[in-house]
């Protein structure tokens, strides 16, 4: 396969003369390049009017390879063949560089240009570009393309530095300026010669004063100096990789071509495959021209519910220049929003925020010293309950996160959520599964008030910028939310969708209870300090839950007989309060509650979901669908301590109201 490689443009602050009379100084070795050992001119040549050198070199080089692996291809040192085309008319340097060991098994082929800067004709401009095809080498094409590869990028990264140093030189040999090469001026023209050519007389008869023609600056490069300050410190596979996704792009669009930072993004998402980068960023731009996204600033009108009711907004900046969003999601009435503006109303929203965020992101790098590139968002999740766990309101949140994820990928730099309360764990296990496993590391959780601790808030946003309503002295402007009165509802504003990965039908279990049945649940946890969450609803008569560890492993129950009275997998375990413990004090449940809840397990043991029906009578008996899972400690950053309290059984779940779900 083969593997191009791409370099951005280095810019040298020197003329071109200046600059190639430091080149030279390169041959035929240098100790700041140890890898070249040595290079003999084989075939040299100046025109007639000193404007034109065509020159070729062999060059020894030692390459950094493992001794085993060179003794196993017989060879300590490998040659390549450079041929070089000084034209000092056009102010143009060419090489080409290709590989003379191992030719017919590997071929590398290297491209560079030093040419005038297009803007300052002071400045001099570098581009490089290489080939690398590994067709066969005795099995070992991936450790030759890995080593290739570390080469190049050693070269680059040198080859700015090494012309200062080879500038020293220059100066120090007392050449202070050179002037250009003029047809009327043969004096200098010679002198100029001398001088890049380090007095060096060619091996050749001198040609015709025959001008070749040089190719065109590649219109999609990049400035390494432009790279550092807007986009940050990139390796040169990650360069490479932005240069032809911008050449591929701009191909593809025959038009506008989206910024450096979004390509950059999309790319960081995909893990820098460019295939896979330009295949979701095509798809991203065709989404953006179907629903005019680009006119969002611009023409977007803030409905008056939102204004009154949404509890998010930009907020500074933290520790690291980020521009940081609130949201109390914790206030917000996510059911009243829906059924005042409907799911694309929410969704028009959310988008607008994103382009508010990329907005700002420039605002940010151009008045930083360094490359902003993702926002932080600070979620407060106090006051949040049940009546956020809608579950029409739950796939609505879903599917916006699914589109904001695939068109706006790496704008999220961090996720602080503070005073997380015991039903956070549910919404989480739901949501997470839908958020790039990249962006789910960002996240940071807080309960109680953790926040305020070491390795809190202070951490990562500046004290005088803490938020009043987290203890802070900074004045905030978000809204607080709170409920969307029902005047504002609009009819027909939103409607449950069929179809979501959320289907009833796919992770919720259905059993039926007749009275002095149990149906139990045996979870065994290996993990101390996982979380076991669950999410039920009665569908007929009341049911009593309740939740159980034992230091005994436990067996799964058996299912009991139609009619028969089933039996407690706790009967067989000894006594309560001695051989196993009640951990979440029971709650009677009733006809249509919809009850939510989590566990922190901080021991290893059985764990036992256990729903008894005692009171109904008739037929039909009590009936529920219930879903549980176990969240492995390690998926959790910060501290959880809150979620569990040894004194709250249900209280912060049932609350008021006896069914927000319904």
């Amino acid at each position: 396969m083969v593997q191009e490689y791409v370099s951005p443009v280095r810019v040298h602050k020197y003329p071109f003369e200046m600059v190639m009379a430091a080149y030279e100084r390169r041959f035929p070795n240098c100790p700041q390049i140890p890898v070249v050992i040595d290079c003999v001119i084989t075939e040299d040549s100046w025109s007639a009017d000193d404007s034109q050198r065509q020159t070729t070199r062999r060059c020894q080089l030692n390459v950094d390879a493992p001794y085993l692996l060179k003794k196993m291809i017989g060879v300590d040192y490998i040659y390549f063949i450079q041929k070089n085309h000084l034209d000092l008319k056009s102010r143009v340097l060419e090489i080409e560089a290709t590989n003379e060991t191992f030719a017919s098994r590997v071929s590398v082929v290297e491209n560079c240009r030093y040419f005038v800067h297009p803007e300052n004709s002071e400045w001099t401009c570098f581009e490089q570009r290489a080939l690398l095809d590994v067709k066969n080498f005795f099995g070992l094409e991936n450790t030759v393309e890995k080593i290739a590869m570390k080469q190049y990028a050693a070269n680059i990264a040198k080859g700015k530095e090494l012309i200062e140093i080879f500038m020293q030189g220059v100066h120090e040999d007392g050449v202070k300026d050179l002037k250009p090469w003029s047809a009327s001026d043969p004096r200098n023209n010679r002198e100029l010669r001398r001088v890049v050519s380090r007095g060096t007389e060619p091996l050749s008869p001198l040609p015709a004063a025959d001008a070749k023609r040089h190719s065109l600056p590649d219109p999609f490069s990049l400035d390494s100096d432009y790279i550092k300050r807007y986009l940050g410190e990139l390796t040169p596979t990650q360069e490479s990789r932005l240069l032809q996704l911008r050449k591929w792009i701009a191909e593809l669009q025959k038009g506008k071509v989206p910024s450096d930072t979004t390509l950059l993004r999309f790319l960081r998402a995909r893990d820098f495959s460019v295939e896979k980068a330009r295949e979701m960023l095509s798809q991203s731009l065709l989404w953006r021209k179907k629903h005019q996204v680009d006119r969002l600033l611009s023409e977007y009108e803030t409905p008056e519910v939102v204004r009154q009711y949404f509890p998010g907004g930009w907020h500074h900046h933290d520790k690291d220049g980020r521009p940081l969003y609130i949201l109390r999601l914790g206030q917000m009435d996510v059911k009243g929003l829906l059924k005042s503006i409907g799911e694309d109303g929410l969704l028009k929203l959310t988008l607008h925020v994103c382009e508010e965020g990329l907005k700002l992101l420039e605002e940010a790098t151009r008045s930083s010293e360094h490359a902003i590139q993702s926002w932080c968002l600070l979620v407060d999740l106090d006051g949040l309950n049940m009546r956020h766990l809608w579950r029409p309101g739950v796939r609505a949140l879903l599917r916006i996160i699914q589109i904001v994820e695939a068109n706006y990928p790496e704008t999220m730099g961090r996720v602080l959520i503070v005073r997380a309360p015991r039903v956070f764990p549910i919404l989480w296990t739901i949501v997470s599964t839908f958020i790039d496993e990249n962006t789910r590391s960002k996240f940071l959780f807080y309960g109680g008030k953790d926040y305020l601790q070491p390795g809190g808030l202070l951490d990562y946003i500046p004290k005088d910028l803490i938020p009043d309503f987290l203890g802070g002295p900074c004045k905030s402007f978000v809204h607080e939310g709170g409920l969307v009165p029902k005047s504002l509802y609009v009819s027909g504003a939103f409607t449950e969708r069929d179809g979501d990965p959320l289907s009833e039908d796919s992770i919720y279990k259905s059993v039926s209870l007749a009275r002095g049945q149990v149906h139990e649940v045996v979870v065994h946890n290996r993990d101390p300090h996982s979380v076991l969450t669950w999410d039920f609803d009665v569908l007929r008569h009341e049911v009593y839950f309740s939740v159980f560890r034992s230091t005994k492993e436990l067996q799964p129950p058996e299912q009991p007989a139609a009619g028969d009275e089933s039996r407690s997998v706790l009967e067989g375990a000894g006594r309560e309060g001695e051989h196993y413990h009640r951990v979440e004090t029971s709650l009677l449940c009733h006809d249509g509650e919809s009850i939510q809840g989590s566990h922190v397990m901080s021991s290893r043991g059985s764990y036992v979901l256990q729903w008894r029906c005692e009171g109904a009578r008739g037929p039909d008996g009590a009936q529920l669908v219930y879903f549980h899972e176990t969240l492995a400690s390690h998926h959790y950053r910060g501290s959880m301590s809150s979620l569990q309290s040894a004194t709250s059984g249900f209280s912060c779940l049932s609350g008021s109201s006896s069914c927000p779900s319904r």
